[in-house]
């Protein structure tokens, strides 16, 4: 198949900066695409872009769902300055230095973006240098990784870096890479379900139901902008829109079927509505393969954790290195779109 305005799609939302709590590059952008597909999207107050696909069952009162899949991304944030222009950082969600390797970051200082070099120490020492336990057991930490501009404390100030600034990848190394029909990138997770929420806005103009489609704020620190939406708006379901890791300890296809989770880290999902899913699913001869997995967590579970919502579930396309350079089949991507396309139209009771 040919997944080329998929792909597309998704590198535009990658190159979008959006670190957790400093959304607002990703925020204009979706809110250009909404409207540009003629659907009403709006900002809440926390930070979550909300569009809504009305459902011709409305009058009936039979309750609204949401389908979210979270906008911000792993990084870090400065902690500390130094003369030198030397900057300490700490993570931001769950991420590692290890994962970004030495090389261009960008920090998102109020006023200027300023590029610096994620550090390790040089690699021609010997034990009278505390990096070469990294060369031999010790795993790189943020504690002992630094972030090299080679600024005054004038010019990082002038650029407005300070405690709290958070820290990317370099944009430039976000570009996302084809692997036959596979992508490869920085922040699929979750980039990639952002492209099927516009997707899902592209293509369902009445659902069964009134439909929200959430670009949720935060998640990677807790999920805030879903717990925030879910708190306001009474749902009869949510539906979360994932990456599912790829390890040996999951039976996991790696491929072009989706994965519907049935537990994770904060629990069991609604069987009803997997069944739901997987109805949809195979309606349309759709692949999908189910799963449980630890170590995670979704909007979805941790709303219903929370008990902001009564049924919840995890659509999710197969991922390695999650929270790292990801690559995913474009056809689990898609195939995800398509069944969300069938389930939205379906009258279920």
């Amino acid at each position: 198949m040919n997944y080329e305005a998929l792909f597309t799609k998704i590198r535009e939302l990658v190159l979008c900066h959006s670190p957790s709590g400093l959304e607002a590059e990703i925020d204009r952008f979706l809110l250009q695409e909404f409207a540009d597909l003629g659907v009403k999207a709006w900002q809440d107050e926390a930070g979550n872009i909300i569009a809504k696909i009305p459902g011709r069952n409305s009058s009936k009162n039979q309750g609204s769902i949401a389908i979210t899949a979270h906008k911000d991304e792993i990084g870090a944030m400065v902690k500390s300055l130094g003369e030198s222009g030397r900057v300490e950082v700490r993570k931001l969600g769950g991420s590692f230095p290890w994962i970004y390797g030495e090389g261009v970051v960008d920090l998102l200082g109020d006023h200027a973006t300023i590029q610096g070099i994620l550090s390790f120490g040089s690699r021609h020492i010997s034990h009278a240098s505390p990096q070469k336990a990294q060369q031999e057991k010790t795993p790189v930490s943020w504690e002992t990784a630094w972030i090299e501009t080679k600024c005054t404390p004038t010019q990082l100030a002038a650029a407005g870096i300070r405690p709290g600034t958070p820290m990317v990848v370099g944009k430039h190394r976000k570009e996302p890479i084809r692997l036959h029909n596979y992508i490869g990138s920085y922040t699929l997770d979750n980039k990639a379900s952002l492209a099927i929420l516009l997707g899902l806005a592209a293509g369902v103009k009445e659902a069964a139901v009134d439909t929200y489609l959430v670009a949720s704020a935060k998640e990677e620190v807790g999920a805030l902008g879903a717990l925030y939406f879910t708190q306001n708006q009474k749902l009869k379901a949510l539906i979360a829109l994932e990456i599912c890791p790829l390890a040996p300890e999951y039976q996991i296809a790696d491929g072009p079927a989706p994965v519907i989770l049935v537990q994770d880290g904060y629990g069991i999902y609604d069987r009803g509505l997997n069944a739901e899913l997987r109805q949809a699913a195979s309606l349309h001869n759709l692949p999908y393969q189910l799963a449980m997995i630890t170590g995670f967590g979704s909007d979805a579970s941790i709303a219903m954790k929370f008990g902001h919502v009564a049924r919840a579930a995890c659509l999710a396309f197969p991922t390695q290195n999650t929270h790292g350079y990801e690559i995913a089949h474009l056809g689990a991507i898609d195939n995800c779109l398509k069944i969300l396309t069938a389930y939205c139209q379906i009258d279920f009771p």
